[in-house]
Order: C-alpha cells, then sequence, then structure tokens
C-alpha cells in the first residue's frame, strides 16, 4: 500500500509543478492562467486517490470522504478559471485592448461542398429566404 500511495503522491507533486512551470514560463495572461488549472486539477486527483488509498489500508475499511474534496476541487477550479478570464476580458475591452484579436488566424474558407449557399450567403433584409434555400439555387 505505501508504494502505490507514494507513487500516487509523487505523480501529482510531479503535476502540480508542472502546471507551476507553465505559469513561470508562459508570457501572457491567458497563456498563463492554463497550466496552473490543469496541474492543480490533475495533481489533486492523484493526491487524493493517494489519500484514500493510504487511509483505507490504515484503517481497514474503505474511506471515501476524500472524495468530496475532490469533487469541489473539480467543480470550483475550472469555474476560477472561467472567471478570472473573463474579468481579464473585461478588463482589456475596458483599457481598449484586444490581446486576442493579434492571435487569430486569417479567416479560413470552408469548401462549398460543405457550406451550403444558403448559409454561406443569408439572405438580404429584401430577398426572400425560401428562394434561397432552394436546391442549385445562388443567390443573386
Amino acid at each position: 500500500m505505501s508504494t502505490v500511495t507514494g507513487i500516487l503522491l509523487i505523480a501529482g507533486a510531479l503535476l502540480a509543478l508542472a502546471g507551476s512551470v507553465g505559469l513561470l514560463t508562459m508570457r501572457t495572461f491567458y497563456e498563463r492562467v492554463h497550466p496552473p488549472t490543469m496541474g492543480a486539477t490533475l495533481g489533486a486527483a492523484l493526491v487524493i486517490a493517494a489519500c484514500i488509498v493510504h487511509f483505507s489500508g490504515t484503517q481497514g475499511r474503505l474511506v471515501l470522504h476524500h472524495i468530496l474534496i475532490g469533487l469541489f476541487l473539480l467543480v470550483t477550479t475550472p469555474v476560477t478559471f472561467m472567471m478570472l478570464v473573463r474579468a481579464a476580458l473585461y478588463r482589456d475591452a475596458a483599457e481598449g485592448q484586444d490581446h486576442l484579436a493579434t492571435r487569430v488566424e486569417p479567416e479560413m474558407t470552408i469548401p462549398k461542398a460543405v457550406m451550403p449557399d444558403s448559409i454561406r450567403h443569408p439572405p438580404r433584409s429584401g430577398d426572400s429566404a425560401r428562394s434561397q434555400m432552394d436546391c442549385g439555387s445562388s443567390p443573386q
């Protein structure tokens, strides 16, 4: 039991460390927020699994109340991630900065076979939507 517990603890600690290193190596806030979130969630899951194995072995019965801690972390970490990113986006928009626009790839074109004409060329205000949705018709 102690070997399994040790392996789980070390793996969890290494994942948390990887998230911390990701935090230090990324340049922008939007890049920095992702690695610690993933490292903390996965690392905590392995540490909780180690706790369950250890305490189940020492007490002679299955100990599952550590799962509540895991569920709490599983729910709150992504929510915190989203709240931080939305607050940063709101702040950037209020300051007139758009860090995400500089990273967007050029507009991709979708082949005609994939996207029908009715979607590619939406009806104009005076056109009938029904006339453009007929098979084989093209917008005028």
